[in-house]
């Protein structure tokens, strides 16, 4: 197992950035041969997001997803997001929606990974959740599969709001920056609603969709909303609730059963 800390510059960004990637290099001993991964191919990859005030390393450190790149022998690419909710900020050219694409691109030119789509998927949780299905929904020519946890799928209840408030997360003037006003958040290139229905609608190849969050979870409720009107415009999805809070305890055990979904065939 080989794990990089790399940096590159980021046109999209325009500077330095810094990005986490997980390539396994050697068979896992610890699995009978018979079941382990074949390695004689590009490999598949998944591109895994942060939360809110996290960093590229956050799953390389809380999760076991070094043992799980081995298991599937896949690469994990673990992008630096900031606070940025994996948007494109216009306002001071970061461009972070165009960043990911980037970080696929540079990783497939310096790993020996698959360029297919089917090949390819994108994850996250809590604001990475958020960033994996409206990129996902968004770039189905990219990715193949998205997976996303306990996700900060707030864009519909951020547009019902008459004004945004402080809260513990953040201020008022941060979601006003990230998301534009309430009014004018519906149908907008950040509305989850609205990329997923453009991409129900598109007749593109549409990717495979895992999503799960815990039911002690605070943001339980929007995800159930969104479960549901993906059913309602024929999204097709995995939707799963356990136990859990919005914690890695809850994220570990659902990345495991997410990726032995995608991979099990890679055995």
């Amino acid at each position: 197992m080989a794990v990089f800390h790399t940096t590159m510059f980021s046109e999209s960004l325009g500077r330095l950035t810094e990005m986490t990637a997980i390539v396994p290099v050697e068979a896992c001993k610890d699995i009978p041969e018979h079941q382990r991964a074949k390695d004689d191919a590009p490999m598949k990859t998944v591109m895994l997001l942060h939360g809110f005030s996290g960093t590229h390393s956050d799953w390389l450190f809380g999760s076991d997803i070094q043992q799980l790149a081995m298991t599937y022998h896949i690469a994990v690419l673990c992008p630096s997001g900031e606070n940025s909710f994996y948007v494109d900020d216009r306002h001071r050219d970061a461009l972070y929606e165009r960043y990911l694409c980037e970080v696929l691109e540079f990783s497939r030119r310096v790993f020996p990974l698959s360029r297919r789509r089917e090949d390819t998927t994108i994850g996250g949780f809590s604001m990475g959740g958020y960033g994996a299905l409206l990129n996902g929904f968004k770039h189905p020519e990219l990715f193949g599969g998205i997976i996303a946890l306990s996700s900060t799928a707030i864009s519909d209840r951020l547009a019902a709001m008459p004004r945004y408030e402080d809260n513990s997360l953040a201020t008022a003037a941060y979601y006003e920056h990230v998301f534009g006003r309430p009014q004018d958040l519906p149908g907008s290139d950040r509305d989850l609603r609205h990329a997923a229905k453009t991409l129900a609608e598109s007749g593109q190849p549409l990717p495979r969709l895992f999503m799960a969050c815990g039911t002690e979870d605070a943001l339980l409720a929007d995800n159930d909303r969104l479960s549901a009107y993906l059913d309602s415009i024929g999204l097709a999805h995995t939707y799963l609730k356990g136990p859990g809070g919005h914690n890695w305890p809850f994220w570990n055990q659902y990345i495991a059963i997410a990726l032995e979904q995608f991979f099990r065939d890679n055995l």
